[in-house]
């Protein structure tokens, strides 16, 4: 789990999701060597499943095209073995829904994670208050738990999901699902990042309807994190390597 820890000493790292298997695996591999090159800090690997409920058009796509094509998880451990191999340094977040867990068992699913060079998960459906078995599992495979806050999240809700989440916590910057946003709900965003770091002491990420240069600037002037998706997932089906790198450099650039 210090990987991930590390991630964020002396900077704001940006994280990047990407779904595994899409649009095929191979490619999805390239996809993750573009964005660790043009300075991704942290990936997020997308786990396909078939009912993606928190996710917004252009993810869906992308795991509606990498279920169809048969991709499980043990071809996304694969993925992350290669990429760990390669890039030892880059922490590696498998996101998943919480139904691959259950199906596999959650001991064998997290020795089978950490085996593959996974460093933590972020399982949107699981809740903190159901997740104290999965959560002491994953601990003992050295493997973090994030979990997510919303803006509409309560002090009670904050305080669990303080004391639940390792490395940082995810905070979804608008209700509704994800995807790109021309602009996001800034005084809000940072009063609820700053009580959440009060009560907490925890890092805080920021992710959903963040696309461009101009939102890492605002984001990086109050969040720990910022967190990328739909715009990287968009360029990913289109196989555009360049445009992946370009964005990812437009985004850091934004970062102080």
């Amino acid at each position: 789990m210090q990987i991930i820890d590390k991630a964020f000493e002396n900077k704001k790292p940006l994280i990047c999701y990407f779904m595994a298997g899409y649009p095929s695996l191979e490619k999805s591999y390239e996809t993750a060597k573009a964005l660790i090159e043009a300075g991704a800090d942290i990936l997020e690997v997308g786990v396909p499943f078939s009912d993606p409920v928190a996710d917004g058009p252009t993810i869906q796509v992308a795991h509606e095209k990498a279920v169809k094509d048969g991709i499980t998880p043990f071809n996304v451990f694969q993925l992350t073995k290669r990429l760990k191999d390669e890039f030892p340094n880059i922490p590696l977040i498998l996101m998943t829904y919480y139904n691959p867990v259950f199906v596999t068992g959650e001991e064998k699913f997290c020795s089978d994670a950490k085996e593959n060079g996974a460093d933590g998960f972020i399982v949107p459906d699981l809740p903190p208050e159901e997740a104290e078995n999965f959560k002491k599992i994953a601990n003992k495979n050295d493997l973090a738990t994030i979990f997510l806050l919303a803006p509409t999240s309560h002090e009670k809700r904050i305080n669990l999901v303080g004391r639940m989440s390792d490395g940082f916590i995810y905070y979804v910057s608008l209700t509704g699902i994800t995807g790109e946003r021309e602009t996001l709900p800034w005084k809000e965003l940072e009063e609820k990042v700053k009580q959440i770091k009060s009560i907490t002491g925890k890092k805080v990420a920021v992710g959903f309807g963040v696309s461009k240069k101009e939102h890492t600037k605002k984001l990086s002037e109050f969040a720990d994190g910022i967190i990328v998706g739909s715009a990287i997932v968009k360029l990913q089906g289109k196989s555009d390597i360049q445009g992946i790198k370009n964005l990812v450099k437009q985004l850091k650039e934004g970062i102080s």
